[in-house]
């Protein structure tokens, strides 16, 4: 009974069912919903900086114009002016994006019921192509003004970012995470999941440098915002876009830590080497070093701890140190793909001015990060891990202990049924010896007597039920022999790990 109350509990709370136009409605709604919604955080946060801005004429149309070339930035599509092209575009608001189409997605998902991977298409692909046609349709309305997007650029560009975000959105409950986690073997995943937290603690080191070199630099960042402008709405502008230009810093920072570094225009920043140059004056960019250090290489050591935390990760996956070296090389493949794709959105043309262009050198990155995943972890989870013992050697030792044991039990058998034999047939001569008539000559006619015949024929008989039970009784001996062998030896038939040898 409670079982079929437990069922029936189940049943009541799943979805209803939908009809083909109550689905599309659905669908309809969630796309629209999130194009809406990402244009009228944009144009908000536009209408504050404007409203606060001195000698800004605030208007409602103005702002939903430029609202729109700011929507396509936040879709990462590159602009273009009559400078050039704005390609090193920030980093936040695509990152708040994503997050507002991962959560309509996820609502959609769960509003309509969908459980399968399959079923999450719909939901991807209308929200997608809501965001590409809007993008596109965007491109195509600036035309050749102040600010220009190419369509294709913008179209495409607008699908890929929301497409992730959506897929991102239904994945854990649409079951995407699972099919793919069960295609994927235990030491796979243990390196799948070691390199997400290498690539979050490569993230971290970052953040980490960024942090540091603005508290070193805290004086010439609070110069900067000052020389910036005394208004309330100037300083909100340079707050919003240090805020927003955050992440590609922390993404060059985290260059810096894995080697490779990153440059501005002239201006070149490793840790090997420091090309000195004018950068603009943001108080974001204060973490840059003035000049070049003598301990900047020991920024390295922390890329090599996390490589060494991967190899400490992924000591146990296994006994044998060719699969820990599969999970280390899974890892070092997932962190290389995370720094190429990080590094290829943080930089970007800027204009065609002095600071023009902005790098950070993604295939370098993917390389070195990869090497600081694999040759520390590597080293480590060989070491670490646990050492297989010589098998081979301790089955042939244990063969012979058998062989041994065997030999010893078959001749203790032997030696103890002859001994058992032995003093049945003693005990059968005295019981002769001790007959009277033994000694006394026997008398032809006594020989050929009935009665004698009778007790002779009697004495046949005994003699022959004796035999039997000499015969049963050597039986139940050899018997328990075999069983005691057999018990004594059982123990030596398993192999090291405690399964039958074969």
């Amino acid at each position: 009974m409670p079982v079929l109350q437990q069922r029936g509990a189940m049943e009541s709370v799943r979805p209803p069912e939908f009809s083909r136009a109550e689905r599309a409605r659905v669908l309809v709604a969630a796309a629209c919903g999130s194009v809406v919604v990402g244009y009228a955080a944009v144009a908000a946060l536009l209408a504050l900086v404007a409203a606060t801005a001195t000698h800004a004429a605030f208007s409602t149309t103005g702002v939903l114009t430029a609202a729109a070339p700011a929507w396509l930035a936040a879709h990462h599509v590159p602009l273009w002016f009559d400078a050039g092209q704005l390609g090193v575009l920030p980093l936040l608001p695509t990152a708040l994006l994503m997050l507002l189409v991962g959560r309509t997605a996820a609502g959609t998902a769960d509003r309509l019921g969908l459980y399968e991977p399959l079923q999450a298409r719909s939901v991807v692909l209308s929200i997608a192509g809501a965001h590409a046609f809007v993008g596109g349709t965007i491109a195509l309305l600036m035309g050749e003004g102040v600010v220009r997007a190419t369509p294709a650029v913008a179209f495409f560009g607008c699908a890929a970012v929301s497409g992730v975000a959506a897929t991102l959105g239904v994945a854990r409950r649409c079951g995407l995470v699972e099919v793919i986690f069960e295609r994927l073997d235990p030491i796979a995943l243990q390196g799948l999941r070691s390199g997400f937290m290498a690539l979050f603690a490569f993230v971290s080191a970052g953040a980490f440098v960024v942090a540091f070199g603005l508290v070193t630099s805290w004086s010439t960042a609070s110069t900067l915002f000052d020389q910036a402008g005394p208004t309330v709405g100037v300083g909100l502008g340079v707050w919003l876009l240090c805020i927003g230009y955050l992440p590609n810093a922390i993404i060059g920072g985290l260059s810096y830590v894995a080697g490779s570094g990153f440059s501005m225009g002239v201006v070149e920043v490793t840790p090997m080497r420091f090309t000195p140059g004018s950068v603009p004056g943001i108080p974001l960019l204060a973490a840059l070093p003035e000049k070049e250090f003598a301990f900047s290489p020991m920024v390295l050591v922390l890329a090599a701890a996390i490589g060494a935390f991967v190899g400490w990760c992924c000591r146990k996956v296994a006994d044998r140190p060719a699969s820990r070296m599969r999970a280390v090389l899974v890892a070092a493949v997932t962190v290389a793909v995370g720094c190429l794709v990080l590094a290829a959105t943080a930089g970007g043309r800027l204009a065609a001015g002095a600071f023009d262009p902005v790098t950070v050198p993604a295939g370098l990155l993917a390389l070195l990060a990869a090497s600081w995943i694999l040759v520390p972890g590597m080293l480590v989870a060989w070491l670490a891990g646990p050492r297989p013992k010589p098998v081979a050697a301790v089955v042939e030792a244990d063969d012979e202990e058998f062989d041994e044991i065997e030999d010893e039990l078959a001749e203790e058998v032997d030696e103890q049924l002859d001994e058992d034999q032995y003093e049945e047939e003693l005990d059968d001569e005295e019981e002769f010896d001790d007959d009277e008539d033994y000694d006394e000559p026997v008398d032809e006619h006594d020989l050929h007597d009935e009665d004698e015949d009778d007790e002779l024929h009697d004495d046949e008989d005994d003699f022959d039920d004796e035999l039997d039970e000499l015969e049963e009784a050597e039986e139940e001996d050899l018997a328990e022999a075999e069983a005691e062998l057999a018990e004594t030896v059982e123990p030596a038939d398993e192999d090291l790990d405690g399964e039958p040898r074969k």
